[in-house]
């Protein structure tokens, strides 16, 4: 079994915005909804400050609350990986998963359904990276499978300092940010 995750690296990530844009045009995202996004936040105190730059989008959880309260299925795991999908031809658009999702990663696509990152799933099953990966001019943005240790991610998460984004939720996320 695999369990897909993405390691970012926030030493080199620029801000650039490219993985925002790669993925509205690898997953024809709608004029002004979004899958992913840059996150700034400043840590310290002046004059010591430090400012983080993070790729965020859904964290494809082990233990993801959106699918456990659809009432429909339509939010599921897919077997591949363990990433977090919504079967659009299901949802019936209630919001009960964006209400369930701790990292305000879902929107309501102008269609009427719940709508979120892949991790471009249709391009991994291919052997590719997803989109925002592939495109990184900082290359900060790695993509594999935790259970391999001998994948990158895991190396990665292996060697650097890292965090999660609110682990305190009991999500599990799939997302690591290197420090």
């Amino acid at each position: 079994m695999s369990r897909f995750a993405m390691v970012i690296d926030t030493h080199r990530c620029v801000g650039c915005q490219d993985c925002v844009v790669a993925c509205k045009t690898e997953n024809n995202v709608p004029e002004g909804y979004t899958r992913d996004w840059i996150a700034e936040e400043v840590h310290g105190e002046f004059p010591t400050l430090h400012l983080e730059l993070r790729s965020e989008r859904c964290n494809h959880c082990s233990n993801p609350p959106c699918v456990a309260c659809c009432p429909t299925g339509a939010s599921h795991v897919h077997p591949l990986g363990g990433v977090v999908l919504v079967s659009h031809d299901l949802c019936i658009g209630c919001k009960a998963c964006l209400a369930a999702c701790p990292y305000d990663a879902r929107f309501i696509h102008p269609d009427g359904y719940a709508d979120k990152c892949t991790f471009c799933i249709h391009r991994v099953e291919r052997g590719l990276d997803p989109a925002c990966v592939s495109v990184c001019p900082a290359h900060c943005m790695h993509f594999g499978d935790l259970d391999d240790p001998r994948s990158e991610v895991s190396r990665l998460l292996a060697s650097r300092n890292h965090h999660a984004l609110l682990p305190e939720a009991g999500t599990n996320p799939n997302i690591f940010y290197l420090t």
